[in-house]
């Protein structure tokens, strides 16, 4: 129940980023590395092709870190 408390307080990682710093975000709220996130979109992305629009959908509703 602890990491879905800590999904409230999702904010766009300004250090930890590749494209969107949605992953880098994602990884220090819950604690999973962000490499194992990028890795899971990635999959999703060749494999089903789902992990783009899920990713953009995410890019757009996290706030910023700073915000």
């Amino acid at each position: 129940m602890l990491t879905w408390q800590n999904l409230k307080n999702v904010k766009k990682s300004s250090t930890d980023k590749w494209l969107g710093g949605v992953c880098g975000g994602i990884g220090a709220a819950t604690g999973i590395p962000s490499w194992m996130l990028r890795s899971g979109f990635l999959f999703c992305l060749l494999a089903f092709g789902a992990g783009l629009l899920v990713y953009l959908v995410l890019w757009i509703c996290i706030p910023p870190e700073g915000a």
